[in-house]
């Protein structure tokens, strides 16, 4: 499980190991990536304004999430960010540590949301690349786990991601070798 589930409000070891030069005109492909590669991205604070206008956007109006909650009727002692605020946070953040040749999302798995994300914390992102594999002859899948990561190191959220990366080479493809008539020799 590489950790999953097993963080519930920990602290993570943050490595800032960048494998492979990535930027926004070189990015990584299938080829690039390796299981345990992982990166840290910038931090970025969340503010009361970020979850007003998440609120307005989804319409989720939920008084957790308003600034005027008082912090003896939180079962959080204040208010705190949308969950989903901090996934949408943890995509654009992670969007460029690395800068992946991505394809496709595929899935999210196993996204657990740990602990809150109150107004005014600064988080940041932690990826790690569990798995690659081929899918079809352009391109693989890969396999990530992304935690989000406030500013005193706790996980607040984390999960599995997996994307399609294009290949750098085309795979090769093997064609089958025509069946050959039997031949019988007597003796």
């Amino acid at each position: 499980m590489h950790g999953l589930g097993s963080t519930s409000g920990s602290t993570v070891p943050v490595s800032t190991k960048a494998p492979g030069k990535s930027t926004m005109d070189e990015p990584l492909y299938l080829e690039d990536l390796r299981p345990g590669d992982s990166w840290t991205s910038d931090r970025r604070e969340i503010t009361a304004d970020d979850v007003a206008d998440f609120a307005a956007l989804t319409g989720d109006h939920d008084p957790l999430h308003t600034d005027q909650l008082i912090a003896a009727e939180s079962p959080f002692g204040g208010p705190v960010v949308h969950g989903l605020l901090g996934m949408s946070v943890m995509a654009g953040l992670s969007s460029n540590f690395p800068t992946a040749a991505t394809l496709a999302l595929v899935s999210i798995s196993d996204w657990a949301f740990l602990a809150p994300i109150y107004f005014g914390d600064s988080i940041r992102v932690v990826t790690q690349v569990l798995e690659t594999s081929r899918h079809g002859r352009r391109a693989g899948r890969v396999t990530w786990l992304r935690q989000l990561v406030n500013q005193d190191d706790r996980v607040v959220q984390q999960g599995r991601l997996v994307t399609l990366v294009s290949a750098r080479t085309r795979a090769r493809t093997v064609k089958p070798t025509p069946a050959r008539e039997s031949v019988t020799h007597s003796g």
